[in-house]
């Protein structure tokens, strides 16, 4: 399946400039980079939870951002981890 992986990490310290550096390399290991923080990444079921339990496991919950956009599947799912939460793009508008 064809995920595409995108994340916001914190860079305002060294280990957060660490953290980026080590989240881009793990991405490095199931895809290719596309923009600065997103990766495509064909990957299988199995892959797919290595690659969300390795970079869950680097970021910083409290300040970093991680999406997983899962293409092949129609509900269209997307996993987020970290600061600014997700919100349904089936949902209605209200302006």
């Amino acid at each position: 399946m064809l995920v595409l992986v995108t994340y916001d990490v914190n860079t305002e310290t060294p280990a957060g400039r660490k953290r980026l550096r080590q989240v881009a390399k793990a991405c490095q290991d199931y895809g290719q980079r596309v923009q600065n923080s997103v990766f495509e990444c064909n990957v299988d079921a199995g892959q797919l939870l290595k690659v969300k339990d390795r970079l869950v496991k680097l970021i910083n919950l409290q300040t970093d951002s991680l999406r997983f956009y899962v293409m092949n599947n129609d509900r269209g799912q997307v996993d987020h981890y970290g600061i600014k939460p997700s919100f349904s793009v089936t949902d209605p508008l209200i302006l």
